[in-house]
């Protein structure tokens, strides 16, 4: 009777008939040989915290040689409530999929399934997905008729709302891991800080260096305003000085400036406007240290610092920079 009932149940599963159930026990068939089915499950991450309507996808990879076959007709049914002990346990199988690649020596079998949380408790309890137990036939020997056991998957089930006092360090399930705080918010904020620093930096290098290797930091002033620091506060100092600024006023303009055509160059070169009056200064000092000692040029009582000011000014305009205010400006 029982070889009677495996070969119409080997008929009917070669025939991939899936709307049809059998009578069949699984758990009372022997276990498949060890190494003829290999499993891989993808597992939810979070096994703690679920409450009543709550969906659990698992997904289940099993590879099965040759010649064993899975009877289709064994995957898990829909709809069926998950007992422990003959017990309802409040957990059902919403849903169930399956795709399947065949090779000439093995199946690799992808199960997708979904339970769903019908129960509630006025404290957490442990529940568990499974196990779900599939068939298997030998095609070559239609009365080696074997189960597999998929392995369960522990997981804790919680009260909507908690009943009396709970102590936490006594009531930490086993399936939590450690409760760790997410930094991902704070990480973002300091990546934009140190690019907003890193930008900062770099402005502020560009407006002060006194370095060549940046873009427009090379120019004819930026030389001179160099130049100027090395020189002695004397007053040979001071006329070696106003002669290299001259020099940088010509070639910047590609032509000798004087106080009489500062208008020219200002026409020529317009981000050296904010320094007209300034250049009208200059000529005043030039005048008064090479021709006319007794010449105004109302640039201070240090001269010579002032030159390297307005230098640094020229230096600024020359990188398309607004200048800072003069020394006599920003004490007055």
């Amino acid at each position: 009777m029982k070889k009677i009932i495996r070969l119409v149940y080997l008929a009917l599963a070669l025939n991939f008939a899936p709307q049809t159930a059998f009578a069949v026990d699984s758990q009372n068939l022997p276990d498949v040989a060890e190494g003829i089915v290999s499993i891989n499950t993808v597992d939810p991450v979070r096994l703690v915290g679920y409450t009543v309507g709550d969906i659990i996808e698992r997904e289940v990879i099993l590879t099965i040689k040759a010649p064993y076959k899975l009877i289709e007709t064994s995957l898990p049914i829909t709809g069926y409530e998950k007992r422990y002990k003959g017990q309802v346990i409040g957990i059902e199988l919403k849903s169930v999929s399956h795709t399947k690649k065949e090779r000439k020596d093995s199946t690799t079998f992808n199960i997708k399934l979904a339970y769903q949380i019908f129960t509630n408790n006025v404290v957490a309890k442990n529940a568990a997905l499974g196990p779900e137990y599939l068939n298997l036939i030998n095609t070559k020997d239609s009365n080696d008729l074997v189960k597999y056991r998929i392995p369960s998957l522990d997981i804790a089930i919680s009260p909507i709302a908690i009943f009396g006092q709970v102590k936490i360090e006594n009531n930490m399930s086993p399936l939590r891991g450690p409760l760790l705080l997410s930094n991902v918010k704070e990480n973002k904020w300091l990546k934009i800080s140190i690019g907003f620093l890193a930008i900062s930096l770099l402005g502020l290098l560009y407006i002060l260096g006194q370095r060549a290797w940046l873009p427009r930091m090379g120019g004819t002033f930026a030389k001179t305003y160099r130049a100027l620091g090395k020189l002695p506060t004397t007053p040979e100092g001071l006329k070696q000085g106003i002669a290299t600024v001259h020099g940088s006023l010509n070639t910047s303009a590609n032509m000798s400036v004087f106080s009489t055509n500062v208008s020219v160059f200002i026409a020529q070169k317009p981000n050296f406007s904010p320094m007209a009056a300034e250049i009208q200064q200059f000529f005043s000092l030039s005048r008064q240290v090479n021709f006319e000692p007794n010449a105004a040029h109302d640039v201070g009582n240090n001269p010579q610092k002032w030159l390297r000011e307005f230098t640094r000014r020229c230096r600024d305009c020359e990188r398309g920079l607004t200048p800072q205010a003069s020394v006599k400006k920003s004490e007055s």
